[in-house]
């Protein structure tokens, strides 16, 4: 048999949390066909990887590149990470199903103006993925908050009957077609006054159907443990596997209670599916939040809309030229963007460590001047964290970004190096991979990714993008019901 690439002695870690192994393998017609000694075998095309990495394609569990995966498909920041597949939707809020009257409501302007929501049903979110075809594949949530945004008047107040069944509605269309679950984003304003029966009356549609509940929690500051619980109490409603987004102890007065964090996972754990994603960095990205404006940490402002020219400006020095408080040029600065250095890196270290922990990156695709991790988490988990800093081996290291996601969200058939699995792949130097974008210059792409290949295409080699985008949209593919995968 004629394969269409042999990826000759490569060092296999397949996603599995276990070491890598010396091996060939062999691609065909987009999946992996044949691993282990294959001198006898040929190919069209034939890669010495000189025990290079050759991984499974990153998959960023927690995204919002929910509508510049169409807008602009090249998706270089991702791709030049080794990453092949995101989830969009997180955090309440998403591109579909949405119909808004006016202007996108804090936060969901994260995901760009008025004129990128232009899909009212979440089949016409699909076919739109599938029509830009970009450069990676695209799993999806659907956005509590989004769902508020089409049935009330007022995000103020919790929902009406009526508005929670119109919601559930669009959320049980929605699954059918191929979402992969709920997302909230109970923090935000928006959200903030949904009471928790709003909430446990949605998630109902998941039990059906085995979807995943994720949650931007209420709090994460003070309330963190009561939040948590919060979310638990969801999940277990819905008899629904429950990852909790972006984990972290915010806020200086919080710092040092990752313990008590993970001791009440860990606690949920046992007697239902749960989970967290992270990422590498003592920073936060999002809007610009009034009840988070403080002097205990510096605030980077990203963007604002009023005053485009402070955009990768400290807060406190904008505040100082005008002679205002920080709150009062917070407001002056709003509708905005910011980087919040609110989080202890001992905590963030803790909690990434966790065999509990995914990896997500929570970039911002849509900030003029984003935090790094837009274009750099992956690799600075494997450079600095696994390499240089030894928090965990190599092959936990990708197992995070890999395995353990496809199997939290049901994604079959992905996250493995595996005979008969889709061929998403990243090579790359297990020596010399890491993250090159900083605070000062975040638009930079990472070292040491050598090739990327996406549903058994060359996707991404020599600093460049390959051949045509091969991304595809990814729709549920089984029920998470009893627990993950």
């Amino acid at each position: 048999m004629l394969y269409d690439l042999i990826i000759r002695d490569a060092l296999v870690i397949d996603g599995s949390d276990t070491p890598g192994y010396r091996a060939d393998v062999a691609l065909r017609d987009g999946r992996i066909q044949r691993i282990g000694d294959l001198h006898d075998v040929s190919a069209r095309e034939e890669i010495n990887a000189a025990g290079r990495v050759l991984a499974p394609g990153f998959i960023d569990v927690h995204t919002h590149d929910d509508t510049v995966v169409i807008r602009q498909p090249a998706m270089l920041p991702k791709i030049t990470q080794g990453v092949t597949t995101v989830i969009v939707g997180n955090c309440g809020i998403s591109a579909s199903p949405v119909s808004l009257a006016g202007d996108p409501p804090d936060p969901m302007n994260l995901l760009g103006p008025a004129a990128a929501f232009v899909y009212p049903r979440f089949i016409d979110y699909r076919n739109a993925v599938d029509a830009a075809r970009p450069a990676v594949n695209v799993a999806a949530l659907i956005g509590h908050t989004a769902l508020r945004s089409n049935h009330m008047d007022d995000l103020f107040r919790t929902a009406r009957a009526d508005e929670i069944s119109a919601m559930r509605g669009q959320l049980r269309d929605s699954l059918a077609d191929g979402a992969l679950g709920l997302s909230t984003g109970l923090a935000y304003a928006s959200a903030f006054s949904a009471e928790t029966d709003e909430v446990k009356q949605l998630a109902e549609e998941l039990t059906a159907c085995g979807a995943v509940y994720t949650t931007h929690l209420r709090s994460e500051f003070e309330p963190v443990l009561e939040a948590m619980d919060e979310a638990f109490a969801i999940g277990r409603h819905a008899r629904s596997p429950v990852v909790i987004s972006h984990m972290k102890c915010a806020g200086a007065g919080n710092w040092g209670r990752s313990p008590q964090l993970l001791a009440s996972l860990e606690n949920a754990a046992l007697s239902h599916p749960v989970g967290c994603d992270c990422y590498p960095y003592a920073a936060s990205s999002s809007t610009l939040d009034l009840k988070q404006v403080t002097d205990a940490f510096p605030i980077t402002i990203t963007w604002s809309t009023p005053h485009p020219e402070q955009g990768g400006r400290e807060l406190k020095d904008i505040a100082a030229d005008w002679g205002l408080s920080l709150g009062d040029a917070a407001r002056k600065l709003q509708p905005a963007g910011a980087v919040y250095y609110g989080m202890d890196e001992n905590d963030v270290q803790r909690i990434m460590k966790h065999p509990l922990s995914m990896i997500g990156s929570d970039g911002l695709p849509e900030d003029p001047f984003p935090h790094p991790r837009l274009w750099g988490a992956f690799p600075r988990v494997l450079g600095h964290f696994s390499r240089d800093l030894g928090l965990f081996p190599l092959h936990t290291a990708v197992h995070k970004m890999t395995g353990l996601t496809a199997t939290r969200f049901g994604l079959h058939d992905r996250g493995f190096v595996r005979e008969g699995y889709c061929a998403d792949l990243v090579l790359f130097n297990a020596d010399t991979v890491r993250d090159v974008a900083d605070f000062k210059e975040p638009k930079r792409a990472a070292e040491g990714i050598d090739a990327v290949w996406v549903n058994g295409h060359l996707s991404y080699a020599e600093g460049k993008p390959q051949g045509e985008r091969q991304g595809r949209f990814l729709p549920r593919s089984g029920s998470l019901v009893g627990g993950f995968g």
